[in-house]
């Protein structure tokens, strides 16, 4: 018999692979994986021991368990991008998947077809989206909308882990979605599968493999090898997410592509997360708003409505709607043009200057604990350098941390990642400038792209502006001691009467009551008298009268350490 994977056992003993997993686990065996293969010898195990698991006890009634309260909707297709190297095939298999699993529909259409298609294994569906990666898996700042729930990176057998893929790795961190590594041409004669896999452990991917977390499947697009694997994985990992939506519930998609067409006017292809989306409702996404004229399916027909997990292609918006934005559904026009023009309102301008140092950008903010940023640099030699020189920068209390690296120039893709993280995230650049695509988009986005020629200007300006923004230390400096000689109840608490041995006693100080060599409060000098007077402060050799404000229990023979905090620079 071939070697089974979990989900597999799983299927055949009608559970999920989630429960199998976990009774797994009850029984002495944990660690394992659905993606995960045993023997023949394993799998007969696994299954007696299941049965036997779950036979109900002879001489009693099984128990009733209350199951658990079920997730709200009913699951979705999951949405799924495809990133990776620019030669490695993403383009190949996306079509062979097209070719021989196109999910079944009428043939059309009115329009060509729209930047997404389903494909169906078996029955269940999966929505491709088939535009440029970045922008579909990263959601921006400003709009906090993920239009992808599952990445597949392909990585080249014959090539390994390129410099785009670290890019495409980077993009899937920041999304914090589940990953699955397609290892593809493992056809060619010098396809080295461990390479790939040693590649991927370098980048913080260890494969399940080798007892790792990261998913990975070996395929062939050219000759269709493995392609039906990769699906299940696919859904695999879509029924560990529990992907649910409401086809009733309240509505939410997010715009995967948009153009202006010259016959239809702006059209946007969406990808849709909950709810249903009709023809003639009112919509607004970003700036742009308008009534659903028409929607058009992954085949280029004409559709009623749209459904959870199904991409559409919408007409009928005012304007082109940017990429990323997610699109809501209103009551009336009224609302729809409110909603843009307040969106409109908020967008940042290009009349708006951007800061041009890491001091302009956190001049103006609170503290802060981490700092993310984005580095490029014109040659490895000088990114390594850039990298060793910030990882070193050793600031207490604030951590710096590099979201992705490379060589060349700021590029688009550089600001899409800066702009997806919620707080300020620069892009900064080591000896190179941004590409006039990369600016517009950084206007756009509200993003910084800094640039610098010299390393410690750079690592300088860093550690100045990151002690800056730390909260203040201090240190208790004891400018004056006080012995108190007598105690006296006023209408506002008790007033020690003291006489200052040394320095001197300043209202408003900071005081430390000590009794027998112990501390017992510490506090403020409220009040400060000589006789009948209320003084700023008295000198060492006299009387006066103390209040401290919030404690009463001062007595005869305490000693008041009185003391100002002065601040220590980092």
């Amino acid at each position: 018999m071939a070697r089974k994977r979990i989900y597999e056992i799983a299927k055949e003993l009608g559970i999920t692979s989630k429960e199998l997993i976990a009774k797994l686990a009850e029984m002495g065996m944990p660690g394992l994986k659905a993606a995960n293969s045993v023997d023949e010898d394993e799998y007969a195990l696994i299954v007696n021991l299941y049965k036997e698991e779950s036979a109900p006890p002879k001489e009693e009634e099984p128990k009733a368990e209350t199951p658990p309260a079920p997730k709200k909707g009913v699951p979705r297709p999951p949405i799924v991008s495809v990133l990776g190297h620019i030669d490695h095939g993403k383009t190949t298999l996306l079509d062979a998947i097209r070719n021989s699993h196109l999910a079944e529909k009428e043939a059309g259409g009115i329009t060509q077809g729209i930047a997404a298609y389903q494909a169906d294994l078996g029955g269940r569906r999966i929505t491709f989206i088939d535009t440029p990666g970045h922008k579909a898996v990263t959601g921006t700042r400003a709009r906090g909308a993920k239009a992808t729930d599952i990445a597949v990176l392909v990585v080249a057998a014959d090539d390994g882990v390129m410099a785009q893929t670290v890019e495409a790795i980077d993009h899937i961190k920041a999304a914090g979605i589940p990953m699955i590594v397609a290892i593809n041409k493992i056809d060619k004669p010098n396809a080295d599968v461990d390479k790939v896999l040693n590649d991927l452990v370098r980048q913080g991917l260890t494969p399940e493999v080798w007892g790792g977390e990261t998913i990975t499947v070996e395929v062939s697009a050219l000759q269709g090898k493995n392609i039906d694997e990769l699906l299940e994985m696919i859904l695999l990992v879509a029924e560990m997410e529990d992907l649910r939506a409401d086809p009733n519930g309240p509505f939410s998609a997010v715009i995967i592509e948009s153009h202006l067409s010259a016959g239809q006017g702006p059209v946007a292809s969406a990808v849709i997360k909950d709810g249903t989306l009709h023809e003639k409702d009112w919509v607004v996404a970003g700036a742009a708003h308008g009534r659903v004229r028409a929607l058009i399916d992954d085949r280029g027909n004409r559709v009623k409505e749209a459904r959870p997990g199904e991409a559409v292609g919408i007409l009928g918006f005012n304007r082109v709607p940017p990429v990323g934005a997610e699109i809501t559904v209103v009551r009336d026009q009224a609302e729809a043009r409110r909603l843009a023009e307040e969106q409109e309102e908020s967008r940042p301008r290009r009349t708006v200057r951007r800061p041009t140092s890491f001091e302009e950008l956190f001049e103006a903010g609170e503290e802060v604990e981490k700092v993310r940023l984005i580095l490029k640099a014109a040659t490895s030699g000088a990114l390594e350098a850039a990298r060793r020189e910030i990882d070193g920068i050793d600031v207490e209390g604030v951590e710096v941390e590099i979201l992705h690296a490379g060589v060349g120039v700021i590029s688009e893709s550089d600001v899409l990642l800066a702009a997806s993280v919620t707080e300020e995230c620069p892009v900064v650049g080591f000896g190179v400038k941004a590409d006039g695509k990369a600016r517009k988009l950084a206007d756009r986005e509200g993003v910084s792209i800094l640039t610098y020629d010299i390393i410690y200007d750079l690592v300088d300006e860093i550690e100045r502006v990151l002690k800056g923004k730390l909260a203040p230390e201090y240190s208790e400096v004891e400018i004056g001691v006080a012995e108190v000689k007598d105690t006296f109840k006023v209408p506002t608490g008790v007033v020690a009467g003291c006489y200052v041995a040394e320095g001197k006693a300043v209202r408003g100080s900071g005081v430390r009551v000590l009794r027998d060599g112990e501390t017992v409060f510490v506090g403020e000098i409220a009040s400060l008298r000589r006789f009948e007077d209320d003084v700023r402060e008295v000198p060492a050799g006299r009387e006066c009268g103390i209040r401290i404000k919030g404690f009463d229990d001062v007595k005869v023979g305490d000693r008041l350490s009185i003391f100002e905090l002065e601040e220590i620079a980092r």
